[in-house]
């Protein structure tokens, strides 16, 4: 990670020995490099190149051919492009300069590197592309590689799926690059409390495996996922719904019907300055407020409803943490509904509810477990696969604020999907709070590694596989 973010000094240092030498004692044989190409140029210049910081990738590259470790150079940020914020001066799928840069700072290392082979070596081109559709992004990925093969013809080439590395891209099959996936599903459970990530400190505590419960709602201006979320059952007693709303994107229309029939309407907008939410929050990137509300907002249904629907007619989007149905004489016992996926684009589904106030689950359709991760993320990239692409998991793991015990199945499950097949993967990280070493993860098992704290089991775990 030293040369993760130009920005923050502690991660635009000189790459450690010790990780390559620590990694091939324990097993393992792969390290992915993601770096900032700020690390490398002068001035804030894409044209000026800093040779110094170059020498300290030389050596990265030299480590991991003397402990046997296969090594693979990504930009996380590169000119044009980067997941992260801030966003680049110039669109790398739109500007030609940006274009340009990128193929440049590419060819410099494909000449850098043209004597050491693809068995110690790859080129991954660009972490977790997204907002681009697949025919602009192969377009880019064939001048980029056609660049890099003219210098290297035998440079082995991965590049991430589209879509933050989720969906494989059949547009770039024939390019002669392998494709990498990344394993973050279901977002709850491997950034749960992550500081990065904008309400994740109010999601349930997570399990695993857990019921397919989406967290979000869709208005109009998604219309392949603007569906109801549906709750069927018998609630014979006059009762409140109340859904919690945490974020709401720019302005969503909240309408809540019983039987068919509308009980609540409510246009709830996010802005500046004060408002009915508890934090202002600003997206640079689409120009709109996303604000987090984190407050209950309720109606009241007729003795007797069969059927609740919950959806946004108008606008964009909202996200919810709890919905709960109340008896209003206060004789029953509340329902209440916690949303277990936090992940994108995923449509709001249907749910019944017993007589017991039970939520009811078919396990093979709804559940969120190993199949579900296979069918959902594993199985697409398969078809590449299957068609001679070259395939492995570049990115997965598990934040350390998720308890140890629901980390271990859930990557004991992804590593059964990846063995299963028959792709490599890449654990983000080796030290930090992803990772095996110097994790902070409650309810972990530590040993004493060179006077670091190694995680005993996990570290089993991913021996095992």
């Amino acid at each position: 990670m030293e040369k993760f973010n130009a920005t923050d000094f502690s991660r635009n240092a000189p790459f450690r020995e010790n990780d390559f030498k620590w990694i091939a004692e324990l097993g393992f044989n792969f390290v992915r490099l993601p770096m900032d190409y700020r690390c490398w140029i002068l001035d804030g210049d894409w044209n000026k190149i800093n040779e110094k910081e170059l020498l300290e990738i030389d050596q990265a590259v030299e480590w991991g051919r003397k402990y046997g470790i296969h090594v693979q150079i990504n930009f996380h940020r590169g000119p044009g492009y980067c997941v992260n914020p801030p966003a680049e001066p110039k669109s790398l799928w739109t500007d030609e300069e940006a274009q340009e840069a990128f193929i440049k700072h590419w060819v410099m290392f494909a000449e850098r590197y043209k004597g050491v082979p693809s068995k110690d070596l790859s080129f991954n081109l660009l972490n977790e592309p997204a907002g681009v559709d697949d025919e602009t992004y192969a377009k880019i990925v064939k001048k980029t590689v056609e660049a890099i093969h003219k210098v290297d013809p035998d440079r082995l080439i991965v590049i991430d799926g589209n879509s933050w590395a989720k969906k494989p891209v059949f547009a770039a099959k024939d390019l002669n690059v392998a494709q990498s996936l990344h394993n973050y599903e279901p977002f709850n459970v491997t950034h749960y409390k992550a500081s990065w990530i904008n309400g994740s400190d109010t999601w349930p505590e997570p399990q695993w495996p857990v019921p397919y419960l989406p967290d979000k709602l869709y208005g109009l201006y998604k219309p392949d996922l603007n569906v109801p979320f549906v709750i069927e059952g018998d609630f014979k007693e006059e009762s409140t719904v109340s859904i919690r709303v945490q974020v709401v994107s720019n302005f969503a229309r909240l309408v809540i019907k019983a039987d068919g029939k509308e009980v609540f309407n409510q246009m709830i907008r996010s802005g500046p300055g004060e408002g009915d939410w508890k934090e202002v929050v600003y997206a640079e990137e689409w120009d709109i407020y996303q604000n987090i509300f984190d407050r209950d907002y309720t109606a009241t249904i007729p003795a007797n409803t069969k059927k609740i629907e919950l959806e946004v007619r108008d606008g964009d989007w909202l996200s919810f943490s709890k919905v709960e149905i109340k008896p209003i004489s206060g004789s029953g016992e509340s329902i209440v509904i916690l949303p277990t996926m936090m992940d994108w684009g995923v449509k709001p589904g249907t749910i019944q509810i017993d007589e017991n106030g039970k939520i009811l689950f078919d396990e093979e359709k709804t559940y969120l477990n190993k199949a579900w991760l296979k069918r959902e993320f594993i199985d697409p990239f398969l078809e590449l696969k299957n068609q001679g692409v070259g395939v492995m998991v570049g990115e997965w793991g598990v934040y350390d604020k998720t308890p140890h015990d629901v980390a271990l199945r859930w990557m004991e499950d992804s590593l059964e999907v990846f063995e299963e097949a028959g792709i490599g993967w890449a654990l983000w990280e080796f030290r930090g709070s992803f990772g095996i070493l110097d994790n902070n993860r409650p309810g972990a098992e530590y040993v004493d590694f060179y006077g670091h704290k190694l995680d005993k089991k996990m570290l089993e775990l991913l021996q095992k596989h």
